[in-house]
């Protein structure tokens, strides 16, 4: 149950960033945001589910905690960075242009 509720943050947040960059720039950069998460997400999957199956007993912790369920939350944590990082920023104020 934990693994479908981060699965479904990391719909939303997919759709947040391609939505954010598709109004700010265009649809490219939209389905580079796209891009950036899947690859943070799956290098980052590979990396975490490597740790938890070391640290993870056998059964899991619990039968709703397992080694993928840790890979999942250790993941979400540096995610969380830095998805405020590259998308949760203000934009830019456009430069003002003042004829004299």
């Amino acid at each position: 149950m934990i693994e479908v509720v981060i699965f479904h943050l990391h719909i939303l947040a997919a759709l947040y960033a391609f939505t954010r960059r598709w109004q700010e720039a265009n649809v490219k950069e939209g389905i580079l945001a796209l891009g950036l998460i899947g690859l943070v997400f799956t290098i980052g999957w590979a990396v975490t589910g490597g740790i938890a199956k070391f640290v993870t007993p056998s059964g899991g912790f619990t039968p709703w905690f397992t080694a993928d369920t840790l890979s999942l939350v250790l993941l979400v944590i540096p995610e969380i960075f830095l998805f405020r990082l590259f998308f949760m920023r203000k934009p830019a104020p456009a430069p003002s242009s003042s004829a004299a």
